[in-house]
């Protein structure tokens, strides 16, 4: 493979650095779609530290296999401990808790979402950056929908989860066989494998049981829709008619299959984002506000604190303290 070379991140107004390969500039220098590295060269390459930094039209899958980490998404710390398989529980515990245990962990990174990986000496596994033209249409093809991910998502393998952790391993020895006839669509089948398996553990039980695809379609094409215009505020009635449906259909659609109104979801994708500013930058409030379309900062802090608990100055004075957010107020109807 072409050695990579280092270059400086690109930065939008905040003051988190944007790469397209962490350490290597904001320019996709990788011939492939897909890049895969392992943790343990994160020991040379960044003394075992990833600092903050976000990634656009990038979707990232971090596989602890072994050892221990500390992931922080979007101001969010999460400690993860993976040991190796037959070795023994640290302290008292059940047999089945040992076995659970004995896999690993597989984080979820969309595109905008900061994060920062800090690992212990000896960890061991992978980080797999694929870009979006790589993931919707293999998505598409398996009938999946991880390609309208908007929040970062953390799940535990198993003893039973094996084959998994094997396909990471094989997808990571044919990725640096670059000359090796049919690598490309190996390479795809084997990350299809994968996206299965997450597909499989993160959809919600709700989405399990739908039968209709021309709804869940809709949902995905509305998701991404959002993501695209989140800071316009568009109405409801704006998205629908460019899906070719009605507002209230549109609504029924997300209700059923996602648990929450049509309406609801842009708020959510809207407080995302202010919470990612509140953390990251420095920003006024007023800034903030008017970046998302707010026109009035009274406005704005009234619907951030409806649906987040407390106000934006309180949420991030308490972040700056190393406290954590309150969680969201999911009562609300909007």
């Amino acid at each position: 493979m072409t050695a990579l070379i280092p270059a400086p991140p690109a930065h939008d107004h905040t003051t988190v650095p944007i790469y397209k390969l962490y350490g290597y500039g904001n320019v996709w220098t990788s011939p492939d779609p897909l890049y895969c590295e392992t943790i343990a060269a994160q020991e040379k390459l960044h003394n075992w530290h990833v600092t903050a930094h976000k990634h656009t039209d990038l979707f990232q899958i971090l596989f602890l296999q072994s050892g221990d980490a500390t992931v922080v998404l979007d101001g969010q710390a999460r400690a993860l401990g993976a040991r190796p398989a037959g070795s023994p529980p640290a302290g008292p515990g059940t047999a089945e808790r040992a076995r659970r245990s004995a896999a690993g962990h597989v984080v979820l990174i969309p595109q905008r979402v900061v994060h920062e990986f800090i690992f212990q000496p000896g960890a061991n596994g992978y980080i797999l950056t694929l870009t979006y033209a790589l993931l919707q249409p293999l998505c598409q093809r398996h009938g999946l929908s991880l390609h309208t991910l908007a929040d970062p998502a953390l799940l535990a393998l198993d003893a039973r989860d094996d084959y998994t952790s094997r396909t990471f391993d094989q997808l990571e020895l044919e990725y640096h066989r670059p000359h090796h006839p049919q690598r490309g669509p190996l390479l795809e089948a084997l990350l299809g494998t994968i996206l299965v398996w997450v597909h499989r553990h993160h959809a919600p039980r709700s989405e399990k049981r739908v039968e209709q695809p021309p709804g869940g379609l809709h949902l995905a094409r509305y998701a991404q829709m959002i993501e695209t215009h989140f800071s316009r505020q568009h109405q409801v009635g704006w998205y629908a008619r460019r899906l070719g449906v009605t507002a209230a259909h549109l609504n029924i659609i997300v209700q059923t299959l996602a648990g929450k109104t049509a309406l609801r979801l842009i708020h959510e994708r809207l407080l995302l984002e202010a919470r990612r500013e509140l953390v990251y930058t420095v920003r006024p409030i007023s800034a903030i506000a008017d970046s998302l379309g707010f026109a009035d900062p009274a406005y704005f802090t009234r619907f951030f604190k409806r649906l987040a608990g407390l106000s934006p100055k309180d949420f991030r004075r308490r972040m700056l303290d190393g406290g954590t957010a309150a969680p969201d107020d999911h009562t609300t109807g909007s």
